[in-house]
């Protein structure tokens, strides 16, 4: 386990803190569940972001397609897929 009393010299933000310090006081089991969820969302974001410099045309053919999609009828708005 972590000591608690471990700083992050400055470079981590306020709401950061505030989230860890929160964590902090929450079960070994769920502080690794919350772990493991930052984590996989730090490898996808790492992912998509190599995937894209990898392959610089890659973000341009999901949009066309996405415009595409739009343009023929087969998308919805954002709020009536999570509202």
């Amino acid at each position: 386990m972590v000591s608690s009393r471990l700083r992050y010299a400055g470079s981590m933000t306020g709401l950061l803190q505030d989230a860890i310090r929160r964590v902090e006081s929450l079960s070994q089991e769920k502080q690794d569940a919350i772990a493991a969820q930052i984590i996989d969302t730090l490898d996808d974001e790492e992912a998509w972001s190599r995937s894209f410099r990898d392959n610089p045309s890659a973000l341009k053919t999901m949009v066309r397609e996405a415009l595409e999609e739009h343009r023929r009828g087969e998308t919805r708005p954002l709020d009536e897929l999570i509202g």
